[in-house]
């Protein structure tokens, strides 16, 4: 006989976000994910978990909370998860996202990712931007910033802030800030709320369609002979300077 968890979770999952681990699914729901499945292996053991960590979820995991067998769970995700607990998800509409990206005037940065490569560092990015409040996280090129290793490395976060690929004339309005090591200091500039803040791909740096597209080219301040900082570093030390001078609260 078919478990009934199982065929629902394989007649979901190619259409929905993998939310992978206890704290992806607390933050999705916090955010107002819609979940139609979360299945765990230890339901006790998570809903404990929940009272102690997020008891605001507590009641929505327990309602939503279905226990399978360890081999039916590990069948459902590429690599398991500590607290043996996964969840699938409705992906956030496209076009409610660039409305949110679109949106003016805005109180909060955009972050462009240009041309990224590794997944797990865009999903620390999304996780920091969610974390500040930017209004949302765009990348550029041939990365997709659903994939699940990015949404496990952003813990859930995507469901905080707009994640949306778009094409560099596709970018939000505003004016853009990029990242680069021959850019004016940071310390001796305001960010404004409404920046597009661009940062290159980790190998190359930023792409020629986006130098052109560039209004301001701003370094970090960086010891000599250092060569660089990890991106989502370099996004954190950007975020906290805008942070530091705009008037809105978090």
């Amino acid at each position: 006989m078919t478990d009934p968890a199982a065929a629902a979770w394989h007649r979901l999952a190619e259409t929905s976000v993998l939310l992978d681990g206890f704290h992806a699914l607390k933050h999705a729901l916090r955010f107002g994910a819609e979940v139609p499945l979360a299945v765990t292996t230890d339901r006790e053991a998570a809903l404990t978990l929940a009272t102690e960590l997020a008891p605001d979820v507590r009641d929505t995991l327990d309602a939503l909370l279905t226990e399978v067998p360890e081999n039916t769970y590990r069948s459902f995700v590429p690599r398991p998860h500590p607290t043996a607990l996964a969840a699938l998800a409705v992906r956030p509409a496209r076009e409610a996202n660039l409305q949110k990206l679109a949106h003016t005037p805005r109180s909060a940065p955009v972050i462009v990712l240009d041309n990224p490569r590794n997944l797990g560092n865009a999903g620390a990015v999304i996780r920091l931007a969610a974390g500040f409040g930017a209004t949302g996280v765009v990348t550029t090129g041939t990365l997709d910033p659903w994939h699940p290793t990015v949404v496990r490395a952003g813990a859930g976060l995507h469901y905080a802030t707009a994640v949306e690929r778009l094409t560099i004339d596709e970018l939000p309005s505003g004016p853009v800030f990029a990242l680069d090591p021959e850019g004016d200091d940071i310390r001796s500039l305001k960010l404004p709320d409404d920046a597009v803040l661009a940062f290159g791909s980790e190998r190359s740096g930023l792409s020629t369609e986006l130098r052109a597209r560039t209004d301001h080219l701003v370094s970090l301040p960086m010891r000599p002979q250092v060569s660089s900082y990890n991106l989502a570093t370099s996004v954190a030390m950007t975020l906290y300077h805008w942070s530091t001078s705009t008037a809105a609260p978090l």
